[in-house]
């Protein structure tokens, strides 16, 4: 799928850092171009000069960020949009466009759900957004943050690709060495996943090779997606490969999710490796797994042509609104926009705001 990424404060910037150095690194050519947008001078110095950067709200914070303001975020990007939208150019070649944020924080949770609703406006093509979900033990302000963030993606992009901190953090990880691993994880994910069906002239051919079509159609069947992965080493035979195919799928859906889903609307499950050593038996085996295990019947499978010696699952889930992960996390945003009310009503400070009607959590705001 050839893609345009923006992100969209410093997490967002970060990851489409890592995301674009991936599948540099990678020579898939997925990856038409990769911007930085942000209220923060420092956020955007410590980028690569291999993603545009872009300066936004200067007339507001003179380049110091919005200190959490996920309001004063939306501003900024509102105000600034045409500026945004001048400097992004998205080419005809680019299939889909894909915002990136951190959902907790200021500029990214205040500025994505602005900058996908004018793309919506502006281009025919899909808009997704990436929006990485704030840790449990991280403050009620980023909670509310990102349950209001979300709840706007949600309703303004083609489909949200959500991302668990808490996933990929281990025990012992500092809050700097728990985000790397985070971007390193999920540049491995998305960048295979965005690098289907773009095939190099040099490589073996795939027998059902997967394309942008097979992942536009699966992220159309809901709001919010997941996805999967785990690899293991392969045998140069495909007959050996079958148990390979079948456990690496496995991993990949019940511990290898990008944020955790039991139930789906619709999924794709992708295959890579070397074409010769890629079983059709494993693939059907393990498509079918996952139908069985998501109760989803719109269960999409292919290969992706890999030069390696190892084979790789992928599996992309779409329309897991109803999973406990997802209920938790929004109980969680709910819980904190309270206990920000009533701290108002008492004559305190508040972190949230109560009230609005929309999807799925009543009791917070939109953003726009």
């Amino acid at each position: 799928m050839q893609s345009v990424l923006i992100g969209v404060g410093q997490a967002g910037g970060k990851l489409v850092s890592a995301l674009q150095a991936f599948d540099a690194g990678e020579r898939h050519d997925a990856v038409r171009r990769a911007v930085a947008v942000n209220t923060a001078t420092a956020d955007l110095r410590a980028l690569p000069d291999t993603v545009q950067s872009l300066l936004i709200g200067q007339s507001r914070v003179s380049g110091h960020g919005v200190g959490g303001d996920n309001e004063l975020g939306a501003q900024v990007m509102r105000e600034d949009i045409e500026a945004v939208l001048d400097a992004v150019v998205v080419e005809a070649a680019a299939e889909a466009v894909f915002v990136v944020a951190g959902l907790g924080g200021g500029t990214g949770s205040g500025g994505a759900p602005v900058l996908v609703q004018e793309l919506n406006r502006v281009y025919d093509r899909p808009v997704y957004a990436i929006g990485v979900l704030p840790g449990r033990d991280e403050g009620a302000l980023y909670q509310v943050n990102a349950g209001r963030s979300l709840k706007t993606l949600a309703r303004e992009a083609d489909a949200v690709l959500l991302v668990d901190n808490d996933a990929f953090r281990r025990t012992g990880d500092s809050l700097e060495s728990g985000y790397e691993r985070v971007n390193e994880a999920i540049a491995r994910r998305l960048g295979l996943l965005l690098a289907a069906g773009e095939v190099d002239a040099g490589s073996e051919v795939a027998e059902s090779v997967v394309d942008a079509s097979e992942l536009i159609n699966t992220l159309r069947n809901g709001t919010l997606a997941t996805v999967g992965y785990a690899d293991a080493s392969a045998a140069r035979d495909a007959g050996e490969n079958v148990n390979v195919v079948t456990s690496t799928t496995r991993q990949a859906l019940l511990t290898g999710t990008s944020i955790e889903a039991d139930s789906a609307e619709a999924a794709l499950v992708v295959v890579a490796g070397r074409p010769a050593a890629i079983p059709r038996k494993g693939v059907e085996r393990a498509r079918r797994w996952v139908e069985d295990e998501t109760g989803c019947m719109q269960v999409r499978g292919g290969d992706f042509p890999l030069r390696s010696e190892k084979i790789a699952s992928l599996v992309l889930l779409s329309g897991i609104e109803r999973t406990p992960r997802v209920e938790t996390f929004f109980e969680r945003a709910r819980e904190a926009s309270r206990a920000g009310t009533a701290a108002d009503d008492d004559g305190r400070d508040t972190t949230g705001s109560s009230g609005a009607n929309g999807w799925a959590v009543d009791e917070l705001d939109d953003l726009t």
